[in-house]
């Protein structure tokens, strides 16, 4: 126990200030929520007016997770970061003027409500990529695991507070503590001096950087198995999410500090669950466990459409937090283990563009669908998606080590040039020549799959595979990256999985000498 305490990230002054500045913020963000939610209740009498501050708070995520992750690997990442707490100051502090003074309308409050989540959704990426920086590789776990119990413990408080205050002194108070809320993660980062390793390549363009994440991705069949389960769950969970506010406020007739209470008890749950997990795991597979979460959420949402009291809604949101805590967790430590470190930030970014995304489609396609149903029968139509989209855990089965061990390997020799700066030239061809025996050309190709899938994530953007009309066996891959600089970073980014996949492939290759291979830059 001491020797954990000793190795604990809270004993870094940096870690534990940033840890709980970030906490501060975040309930901040919660209280905004609370708010925004029950000023529109105040201002619209339409539901999709209401879910539609859900749908503002979600889409940006949508709209710039991805460019916020080339961001966090292109730029400086505390500068990125510092910038993204003034947005957040000016727009909160912009919201609460407005609101004090009267002047608020369901236009201005969407628009300021998605102008704050724009700034939160480029940050999302560079927070997490900035974690290794701040802790030594053996706290990085446990540097996680309080990342994510922070945000626990802030939405567990920031509802409530916000609901005791919006009763108290109204939503624009609570627009305004929200802007002061970002002041201590400003002072924390510009305190901070970071230290940046040298490259040995040059940074990727901005461009070029989002399309690699999306090649990546689109080339991961670990990540594309991630976002689609997410894709499954998220776009019916929304449907709670969306009517939280109106259910407490019409379908309960409660006041804000017990809306503020009923989400307050979800955070709560979301604590209780994520004590939970470490020992629920023991007993249950990953892919399991998120068929276990869907239905307690299933359920959720079929009790919340039957609750007629604040006590059955509040026992509900409690289960819905710990199912809740329990699909976040289990769809990001997979895709952490899916993506390597080049390009954790744009893979982590993409996550989060699917999620927000679900969240905000399915936000707005529920509200509509209420106006026209009602808030009960919608929630139970929701909750009967959810079961029968875990038709998709049979298919597509969250598990450990999803893309084996991601670590770079360095195992590809630096190739020999004789060209004068070839470096910004392209585009390039690498063609690789295998002996094989004519009988196993069919099993071969086979094999070689894997090798293209890990050709395209690392850079490629062509891939062929050819045998030689004169020599039965004698087959020659070849794939095509954009520059030779490309090239370098393809290098860079071999893991073991990809030796692995590699040394199947080479298993075919018949004669003492190695495959030959064969760089061509276009003149």
């Amino acid at each position: 126990m001491a020797e954990a305490a000793n190795n604990s990230p809270l004993r870094l002054p940096l870690f534990r200030a940033l840890w709980i500045a970030t906490i501060v913020s975040n309930v901040g963000t919660w209280m905004h929520d609370a708010g925004a939610g029950w000023l529109m209740t105040s201002l619209s009498e339409k539901p999709i007016m209401v879910a539609l501050v859900q749908a503002a708070t979600t889409l940006p995520m949508f709209l710039f997770a991805l460019p916020g992750g080339a961001l966090a690997d292109i730029v400086d990442r505390r500068k990125l970061l510092i910038l993204a707490q003034l947005w957040a100051l000016a727009c909160a502090g912009l919201l609460a003027a407005v609101t004090f003074q009267g002047l608020t309308g369901p236009g201005l409050l969407l628009a300021l409500t998605f102008a704050l989540a724009t700034g939160a959704a480029l940050s999302a990426p560079a927070f997490q990529a900035i974690v290794p920086e701040l802790v030594p590789k053996q706290s990085l776990p446990d540097a996680v695991a309080l990342n994510s119990l922070g945000i626990n413990i802030s939405r567990a408080i920031g509802p409530a507070l916000g609901g005791f205050i919006i009763a108290a002194a109204g939503p624009a108070a609570v627009f305004a503590l929200n802007a002061l809320s970002v002041l201590g993660v400003w002072i924390v980062l510009f305190a901070w001096k970071r230290q940046t390793a040298p490259a040995s390549l040059p940074a990727e363009h901005f461009t070029g950087a989002l399309r690699a994440g999306a090649r990546y991705v689109r080339h991961s069949p670990a990540l594309r198995t991630v976002l689609i389960r997410s894709v499954g769950f998220f776009i019916f969970a929304s449907a709670l999410w969306a009517f939280i506010p109106i259910i407490a406020r019409r379908e309960l007739g409660l006041g804000a500090a017990e809306y503020g209470a009923l989400l307050g008890s979800m955070g709560a749950g979301a604590i209780l669950g994520a004590v939970l997990l470490p020992h629920t795991r023991k007993h249950l597979s990953a892919n399991g466990l998120t068929v276990a979460a869907s239905l307690l959420f299933a359920l959720v949402c079929v009790g919340m459409a039957f609750a007629h009291s604040f006590a059955q809604a509040a026992a509900a949101m409690a289960f819905a937090g710990m199912g809740w805590i329990s699909m976040l967790s289990s769809f990001n430590v997979a895709a952490q283990m899916a993506a390597p470190s080049w390009v954790k930030a744009r893979a982590l970014a993409i996550n989060l563009l699917v999620f927000q995304g679900a969240m905000a489609a399915g936000s707005a396609g529920w509200g509509w669908l209420a106006g026209h149903l009602g808030i009960p029968q919608t929630l139970l139509l929701a909750a009967g998606g959810m079961v029968l989209a875990l038709g998709l855990a049979l298919r597509w089965r969250i598990k450990g080590e999803m893309a084996g061990n991601i670590a770079p390997s360095s195992h590809w020799p630096a190739p020999i040039v004789a060209l004068d700066s070839p470096t910004d030239r392209g585009p390039v061809m690498i063609t690789v020549e295998y002996r094989v025996d004519p009988g196993r050309v069919t099993e071969f190709t086979h094999a070689i799959q894997g090798l293209r899938r890990t050709r395209h994530r690392d850079g490629a953007i062509a891939w062929g595979l050819y045998e030689d009309a004169a020599q039965p066996g004698l087959m020659v891959e070849s794939f095509v990256l954009e520059s030779w600089l490309e090239h370098l970073r393809q290098h860079e980014r071999t893991t073991h999985a990809d030796r692995e996949d590699q040394e199947v492939v080479r298993a075919f290759h018949l004669g003492p000498e190695p495959p030959l291979v064969r760089h061509l830059i276009a003149p």
